[in-house]
């Protein structure tokens, strides 16, 4: 076993949140009257924190980027978050990984309690034993104090961890923190982002996971 602790992106990695979180942003950019009806475009908001999202692709201030959270919370809360999907073989490779003495952890910069929610909607919770995400505040939203967060309160060992994800904010993360890095081509980040950043290894489907760790 080359590893004994997994932590795992949620957004892109776990689940394909493709239409919520972006139908999320469009309703929060009409609050604006600003009218985006190509969805792909808002692919970009997919995994960062959604407050430097505004700020970073629509020029909004902070004041702003702070509002257009709060409009992106109000459609997420009732449909967003469930127009959402597990990527395929997700179910048992988590079985697996669990039955064969991995401890599986969620490091996610989304809320934890919108993680709490999706986690048990898809019914794999149980998998895991623990989730860290951000505050509603905005706080603890940066990927490398969640890994952080992480290491420090599960008294992990850094050798035994790695870290996946499907954006530069997860390797930049791991890396900060010392650890290893799996770049999940599936997601939403680019081929170039996840390199760049020097990930340790690199998936193209989620089971190729299975290849690296043990």
């Amino acid at each position: 076993m080359r590893y004994k602790h997994l932590l795992f992106d949620l957004d892109g990695t776990i689940t394909d949140p493709k239409i919520g979180i972006t139908k999320s942003v469009q309703y929060a950019l009409n609050k604006f009257g600003i009218q985006e009806d190509d969805l792909d475009k808002l692919e970009p908001f997919i995994g960062p924190p959604l407050k430097n999202s505004f700020m970073e692709i629509y020029s909004f201030s902070e004041d702003q980027a702070l509002q257009g959270v709060e409009y992106y919370r109000e459609y997420f809360r009732e449909r967003g978050m469930f127009e959402n999907e597990l990527y395929p073989g997700m179910q048992s490779v988590l079985k697996q990984l669990q039955d064969d003495g991995f401890t599986l952890y969620v490091a996610t910069s989304k809320p934890k309690v919108f993680a709490d929610e999706i986690l048990k909607y898809f019914e794999v919770d149980h998998y895991f034993e623990g989730v860290v995400g951000s505050h509603l505040d905005g706080t603890l939203s940066d990927k490398t104090e969640i890994i952080t967060y992480i290491l420090q309160n599960r008294n992990l060992v850094k050798s035994e961890a790695v870290m996946i994800g499907d954006r530069k904010h997860d390797m930049i993360g791991a890396k900060n923190n010392g650890i290893d890095s799996i770049g999940a081509e599936y997601g939403y980040g680019s081929d170039g982002e996840l390199l760049r950043e020097n990930c340790t290894y690199y998936i193209k489907k989620f089971e190729d996971i299975l290849g690296i760790v043990y």
